[in-house]
């Protein structure tokens, strides 16, 4: 099976991560007779500030028609004050392909790499699902007066009851296939839906009605419900009691950097934008950190990870396990760049990891 795939590179150290990430995405295709067909498109700060282009009229249809799948490595520019080309690209592909889910997952690869006193592996594995097409996000509203004293700015959250119901069965879904791996803990999976319902009483209150509405429809699942403040102070004090989340764009946003903490900072933090059966966007989480791009010292295990991701959600599950268990092995050798306490390279972490999936 020839897979295709527009790898888009971007901005800043996005270049350096996503050159290891499709490193290893050909290791894992000679190891298991795979063909990639691997596109690299321009699309990037550097080529908006020299075309005027941030993305051609027919780029999302191309990207969803002529690709099973995008990689993206990471996108700003203070070049670009206003991050057009950012926004035309990475949000713009989010909404234009309908890519609903933001699929973040946390998981710890080695104790000593958790803020967390005394915690291990097992205390911080669970996901995070974002939902990724409404919220603040879809930027509606304006400013008024804008630069004077009497200036009056809005931004409007926008919630659909279909939007919402397919994020939270989304979660459901998976929360399901999640349970067959703990059947030997003998619990049911867990779902927690996070919102501030008791304060922002319109949109959030619809948030309520979807979950009330399916959880019944998953006696299998364990429902929970929590206030997005309670949730952070709880993620924080103990991450073992959560196995998915899900919750609205902003406040998605913001706890899935939290944990990406928690499973040891941003180098090691994957994610994926769906929708289910379709072309799919994957990218790492960290920003595109301009004044380290080209120095060889950016992790480039999150965006390895995130190809991971994307050769799993892709049906080539051994392909993927073989990416992750290498990883694994380098984290826990210490065999990484400084940020894992390793004293490699971005290129030198991308041949170690290479080779020892070649093993």
């Amino acid at each position: 099976m020839d897979l295709k795939i527009a790898v888009i590179p971007g901005d800043g150290i996005g270049v350096d991560v996503t050159a290891e990430a499709v490193k290893v995405i050909r290791a894992v295709g000679d190891v298991f007779g795979r063909r990639f067909e691997i596109e690299t498109l321009p699309w990037s700060a550097d080529h908006y500030l020299q075309t005027g282009v941030t993305i051609p009229p027919n780029g999302y249809a191309m990207l969803r028609d002529e690709f099973d799948a995008v990689f993206i490595g990471a996108l700003g520019d203070p070049r670009v004050p206003d991050n057009r080309h950012a926004r035309d690209i990475l949000l713009g592909t989010r909404f234009e392909l309908d890519l609903y889910v933001n699929y973040r997952p946390v998981k710890l690869l080695d104790a000593r790499l958790c803020p967390l006193k005394d915690r291990t592996p097992s205390d911080v594995n669970f996901v995070v699902f974002r939902e990724n097409t409404e919220g603040l996000y879809v930027n509606v509203g304006g400013r008024f007066k804008a630069g004077t004293d009497d200036e009056v700015a809005i931004q409007e959250e926008v919630n659909t009851y279909k939007g919402v119901h397919r994020i939270v069965k989304h979660a459901f879904e998976y929360a399901r296939t999640r349970s067959a791996s703990l059947s030997g803990e003998r619990r049911p999976s867990r779902v927690c839906m996070a919102d501030k319902s008791n304060a922002m009483t319109h949109g959030h209150a619809l948030w309520q009605r979807v979950f009330k509405e399916l959880a019944p429809r998953y006696p299998d699942i364990q429902p929970r419900h929590l206030y997005i403040d309670a949730l952070t102070l709880l993620m924080v004090q103990d991450p073992s009691q959560f196995d998915v989340i899900v919750t609205n764009n902003l406040f998605g946003d913001i706890i899935t950097d939290l944990g990406a903490a928690l499973q040891g900072g941003l180098g090691l933090a994957a994610s994926g934008n769906l929708h289910p059966g379709k072309t799919s966007m994957f990218e790492p989480v960290h920003g595109s950190a301009p004044p380290l791009a080209g120095k060889n010292v950016a992790n480039p295990m999150g965006a390895m990870l995130s190809a991971a991701l994307m050769l799993e959600y892709l049906g080539l599950t051994s392909e993927a396990a073989a990416i992750e268990g290498a990883v694994q092995a380098a984290v826990t050798a210490g065999q990484g760049t400084r940020e894992i306490g390793g004293t490699l390279g971005t290129r030198e972490t991308g041949d170690v990891i290479a080779a020892a999936i070649r093993k």
